[in-house]
């Protein structure tokens, strides 16, 4: 791949199952929508793949050009990926959802409090948590390094997509208390 800061891991392929080359696909993506029947996607070695067939049901897939039990064992644990423009025009979201890439790097604020920089995005179920890089201002408070900020309407106010900023209340007390 060109730049691996282009793409997103959106599943890893795992064993066989039956003898026509289906294999066990672990979805790594909230959209699984975009696995659709001649739909090009990337593995980690920079080649591509194309999807045959995708069963939702039984979370099996098979891909042209591997026919068979051996041939498709070579696909095993690989990762696939998409482009972030890809991912936008394969992927429908609903009003006020965000893709968890243009939440990153974005600036958290509370008040006029400039609380850090989210850095990642994990999920504990049932929520998604924004982990945020706490500013050097707060650290030199003696304040965490990072925090969790859970992504509910508890904590977030709004996220401006545009100006890379999300508003929130009662962070900084998540921040204090971790």
């Amino acid at each position: 791949m060109k730049s691996r800061d282009n793409f997103i891991q959106i599943a890893q392929i795992g064993k066989t199952v039956g003898l026509r080359g289906f294999l066990k696909l672990h979805l790594h993506t909230d959209f699984p929508e975009q696995f659709q029947n001649n739909k090009v996607f990337y593995l980690q070695n920079d080649t591509t793949i194309t999807i045959e067939q995708y069963n939702k049901k039984r979370g099996i897939i098979k891909f042209v050009g591997f026919d068979d039990k051996e041939g498709a064992s070579v696909l095993t644990n690989q990762f696939l990926y998409t482009t972030f423009e890809d991912s936008s025009k394969n992927c429908q979201l609903k009003k006020n959802e965000y893709f968890w890439y243009d939440m990153i790097n974005v600036v958290v604020i509370e008040k006029d409090t400039t609380l850090g920089q989210v850095i990642d995005i994990q999920r504990f179920d049932p929520n998604d948590f924004l982990i945020v890089q706490t500013t050097k201002e707060l650290r030199d408070k003696s304040l965490p390094k990072q925090f969790l900020i859970p992504y509910i309407d508890r904590y977030i106010i709004n996220f401006d997509k545009d100006k890379k900023i999300i508003y929130t209340k009662d962070t900084l007390e998540l921040l204090k208390n971790s």
